[in-house]
């Protein structure tokens, strides 16, 4: 799969809420895994991207409607582990539904398991130690390996020990895994470190 490029979608839940119009509380897009009406509002929204990366001849990064189905976020949502275990793959089934369509293209379809972080994407808060973040994302990552996504990719993470745990996690667990750090404007992160420290 390398040597060539891959197009990424542009922001589910952003998209979501202020073009759609759906209400997602906590930006937690795999709610909408509970509703026919709610699957095809997110099958509607990857098939736009999927459909410019078959125009382009690029190959395409699926992600799962997952970034906020870990523990701390599943408290608010009166999700006990088992429901996020179960959203976790409807997340997956959901995005290999969508890969199957697409197979005609003849590009590849990369299914990546979307990671969250603990807490919010634009502010540090309360700071993991790497063990405790590996301890943390195990259980959403344990998952992801138990289907079949490809990969893993934490997004909007803060900070580097949450990014190091989450690799850490994904190792562990066997499953290939990248990190999309969230950066100010100055180009740092939200703790103030920059991408080269």
């Amino acid at each position: 799969l390398s040597n060539r490029p891959f197009l990424p979608d542009g922001g589910l839940e952003t998209c979501l809420i202020f073009h759609d119009g759906i209400d997602l509380p906590h930006f937690a897009s795999f709610t909408l895994l509970k509703s026919e009406g709610g699957k095809e509002a997110m099958r509607r929204y990857f098939r736009n991207y999927l459909d410019i990366a078959t125009a382009s001849g690029t190959g395409f990064l699926l992600d799962t409607p997952t970034w906020r189905a870990s523990q701390d976020w599943g408290d608010k949502l009166d999700y006990s582990p088992e429901d996020l275990v179960e959203a976790n793959k409807a997340g997956v089934e959901l995005v290999s539904e969508l890969r199957g369509e697409y197979a005609f293209s003849g590009h590849p379809i990369v299914i990546n398991g979307a990671v969250g972080p603990r807490g919010d994407g634009y502010v540090p808060g309360e700071i993991m130690t790497v063990d405790e973040a590996q301890t943390f994302h195990s259980a959403q990552i344990d998952t992801f390996a138990g289907t079949n996504a490809d990969m893993i990719t934490g997004t909007t993470i803060t900070n580097t020990p949450e990014a190091i745990g989450i690799v850490r996690a994904a190792k562990a667990a066997g499953i290939p895994s990248a990190i999309s750090f969230t950066v100010e404007t100055d180009g740092k992160l939200p703790t103030g470190q920059t991408l080269g420290e």
